[in-house]
């Protein structure tokens, strides 16, 4: 795909730094280089360059390179100026670029054209904002396998085994004569069920994959001064929220981010639940509530020298059906004698420490962490409704095998799905909300 226009960004993070670098995208950028630069560039190789105003005077000096198409990241010219990261010095530097006929790039405009030129595919460009944005270092592992290409060759390999079935059925839907016998006989079943062997597979890593990236949302509900906050700074090694013995000292909601074996947890400490008269203690209540809506799964605090009293099954009466919820008896370095712990209950101390590694290891069970990470792709939300979707029209064909047409049907559906995670069968509407979510300059 040729563009007749010339984008220009800061490639860079707002703010200031020791270097910033000014992307330039376009077709012929021959003449743009002379006359920024005053000289022609060698390709791939970094030249000492004085970056020139419009009257000849000098903007910065830096390093520039240039990549002559198609062998760049978008497949076009590009050309990147590296010089002083000040803001202003990289405003100047790219106003000097929109005078010279480039306009100002869109969110992730770099990268659509690198995906609109085949440089990338859909799954691979996604995965360039998903490096950008990683948390944890299991993310950025991730979300590089998948800039690599893995998740898209494993999607590639399902749909090359679709197509081969594909061909079997049409086979005997143009010619009558191959009849059920002849699928029987090519093990269409067999194939169709590696197909749905590999497809779940694949499934389970991508999921692994998209709880790196969303992550968890955990909310701590409970009766005021049951230790909310206290086990939130112990979650997360430090002093986030205030903490007193003083019932209700948390008015509002205290959120805080931690990294549980490379799986971000989005922690939120919440008011303490009981009836009160004091307004703005009703609203923190209320916004506990709100949260708790949210959230992935809720920890109840109880105090482990009280145990489950009727305002804590009060509680959780309230909370929302099927919502994962996990009983957190706290105290217990101030209980008489060591508590028998059993079934799904987990006993800690949130001033000692004590039991915290079982929590740990609680919340990652609940929240469907497998794996170490190690083969996991940085799926999308999309992505998993796409392989769903597969996976129905993959059993649809299973069950209605003998229906030659509409066995044809699903796995064509099948294939459809798959190929809407690399692009390869996709809506223009679904480019512009993709790419719209990156950040200006990639």
């Amino acid at each position: 795909m040729a563009n007749a226009d010339t984008i220009a960004a800061v490639a860079t993070a707002p703010g200031r730094g020791g270097i910033g670098v000014v992307r330039v995208s376009g077709a012929g950028l021959n003449a743009f280089v002379q006359a920024l630069l005053g000289k022609t560039l060698r390709a791939r190789f970094a030249t000492l360059s004085d970056f020139q105003d419009g009257d000849g005077s000098i903007i910065d000096q830096g390093i520039a390179l240039f990549f002559p198409a198609p062998h760049s990241f978008t497949g076009e010219d590009v050309l990147e100026l590296q010089g002083h990261g000040g803001n202003a010095v990289m405003q100047r530097l790219l106003k000097r670029c929109l005078n010279l006929g480039a306009r100002l790039a869109e969110p992730g405009e770099f990268t659509k054209r690198a995906f609109l030129n085949d440089k990338l595919d859909l799954a691979q460009a996604e995965s360039v904002a998903d490096l950008i944005d990683a948390s944890s270092e299991e993310a950025a592992k991730s979300a590089l396998r998948s800039l690599q290409g893995e998740f898209s060759r494993a999607i590639h390999e399902i749909v090359a085994r679709l197509i081969d079935l594909r061909m079997l059925v049409e086979a005997c839907i143009d010619f009558p004569d191959e009849d059920i016998d002849f699928l029987e006989a090519a093990d269409a079943l067999g194939k169709l069920a590696h197909i749905k062997q590999l497809q779940q597979r694949l499934f389970v890593s991508a999921k692994q994959g998209s709880l790196l990236r969303e992550g968890v949302h955990v909310v701590l509900v409970g009766q005021p001064n049951v230790g909310k906050s206290s086990l939130l700074n112990q979650l997360a090694g430090d002093e986030i929220a205030i903490v007193t013995p003083i019932a209700g000292t948390t008015r509002d909601t205290v959120r805080e981010e931690i990294d549980i074996q490379g799986v971000p947890f989005h922690i939120i400490d919440t008011a303490g639940l009981r009836d009160t008269s004091c307004e703005v203690e009703q609203i923190g209540i209320s916004r506990t509530w709100n949260a708790v809506e949210k959230a992935s799964l809720v920890l109840l605090l109880l105090d482990a020298r009280e145990g489950e009293s009727e305002a804590d099954r009060v509680i959780l009466a309230r909370l929302p059906t099927g919502l994962p919820v996990v009983k957190v008896f706290n105290k217990i370095d101030l209980l008489s004698a060591p508590t028998a712990e059993s079934g799904q209950d987990v006993f800690v101390s949130a001033k000692t420490g004590a039991g915290m590694d079982g929590l740990r290891l609680r919340l990652l069970a609940l929240a469907g962490w497998e794996q170490t990470g190690e083969g996991a792709f940085m799926a999308r939300e999309r992505h998993l409704r796409a392989m769903k979707s597969a996976r129905e029209h993959i059993e649809n064909a299973e069950t209605n095998w003998r229906q030659l047409e509409f066995f044809a049907e699903e796995l064509k559906l099948a294939q459809n799905s798959l190929s809407a995670i690399t692009g390869e069968f996709c809506a223009d509407d679904l480019l512009g909300e993709i790419f719209s979510r990156f950040c200006i300059g990639k």
